[in-house]
């Protein structure tokens, strides 16, 4: 039996756009599904060209994948050995330490400040010969705290070459222009840096699985080695070139979710929460107690509300004005 989304309650455990595809791009979509009987390239080449030409690399610069999961596993199958660290703040998504076991690497984990911010200092203090990869993610899963360019510089250059960066940004289309990294300059000074996106968010694409990463040439030719053949879906191709026509309109669905991540937050901080200021299409409750948490998780599991549960706090996906209104009724 399938199950309609509106039966599952609100789902806000995914960080999911809560919008489905606009018009134009379900229209592209549909297209596609014509050509369902045909294979898709052996080996992407036209998607990652698309997104190159958008952010104004040539195309050897690019790699795609299947979401941005997908390119971070081959990120990390290239580059850990086994017993290899990586470096990563806790709580993190959840992907970085499943796959860095899964690699076989070692997963090396540093708390986030009480305000939830990654300790760029504490992190450069646990790099050592025996550490392959860092990740750093902005915003961050799952506290939505930014790291500002100066602090990422500053980070890079206390960083040994040999150690990949990963500079996680899947939300990255939340973030106001002024208060992004300028990843496009610190690509060009650090070779080590990998910057990865998706269109699973913002773009609401989740379905699709499309995901990329951009950094220098030679680093992201050896990402490249690992992809599957026929592993990226035509719809892909098709939807991020519907997106892409259609992103004034996307960012106008942009700025309602940040509009509805502000009146969440400070409905919750009125219910006397500590929540971070976040720029992303998420929030995290944090600074209860432990009781306090268990409370909420029945709460929210009585009311529908499907939320991410962390160790020192819950995250809650920022949905439409009435999943707004039943988180904040649950909470209270």
């Amino acid at each position: 039996m399938i199950v309609h989304p509106a039966q599952l309650g609100h789902q806000l455990s995914l960080n999911e756009n809560p919008y489905g595809p606009l018009p134009s791009v379900r229209a592209a979509l549909t297209d596609a599904l014509v050509a369902a009987n045909r294979y898709p390239e052996f080996l992407p080449r036209r998607l990652p060209g698309l997104i190159a030409e958008r952010l104004g690399y040539p195309p050897d610069r690019v790699v795609v994948g299947a979401g941005a999961t997908g390119v971070i596993m081959h990120i990390l199958q290239e580059f850990v050995t086994p017993g290899a660290a990586v470096v990563m703040a806790a709580p993190t998504f959840d992907g970085y330490p499943l796959l860095t076991d899964t690699v076989g690497g070692r997963v090396v984990e540093v708390p986030l400040t009480r305000d939830g911010h990654q300790d760029l200092a504490a992190m450069s203090a646990t790099i050592d010969p025996g550490t392959a990869v860092v990740v750093l993610c902005s915003p961050h899963n799952p506290t939505g705290t930014c790291l500002r360019h100066d602090a990422l510089a500053g980070f890079l250059e206390r960083t040994d070459p040999s150690v990949t960066v990963v500079f996680d940004e899947a939300y990255i289309d939340f973030v106001p222009p002024g208060d992004r990294a300028d990843t496009a300059a610190l690509v060009e000074r650090h070779p080590n840096l990998v910057v990865t996106r998706t269109f699973s968010k913002a773009y609401g694409l989740a379905a699709l699985r499309v995901g990329y990463a951009f950094g220098a040439a030679p680093v992201i030719a050896r990402i490249r080695r690992w992809q599957l053949p026929f592993g990226m879906t035509a719809l892909a191709e098709a939807g991020v070139r519907a997106c892409y026509a259609a992103e004034a309109e996307l960012a106008l669905r942009t700025e309602t979710i940040t509009r509805e991540c502000g009146i969440l937050t400070a409905a919750l901080r009125e219910l006397g929460y500590r929540v971070p200021t976040s720029a992303a299409n998420f929030v995290y409750l944090s600074g209860c107690a432990p009781a306090e948490l268990d409370r909420l998780r029945v709460g929210f599991a009585r009311d529908g509300i499907q939320v991410k549960h962390c160790a020192t706090g819950i995250r809650i996906t920022v949905g439409d004005t009435a999943a707004t209104t039943a988180v904040v009724t649950a909470a209270r």
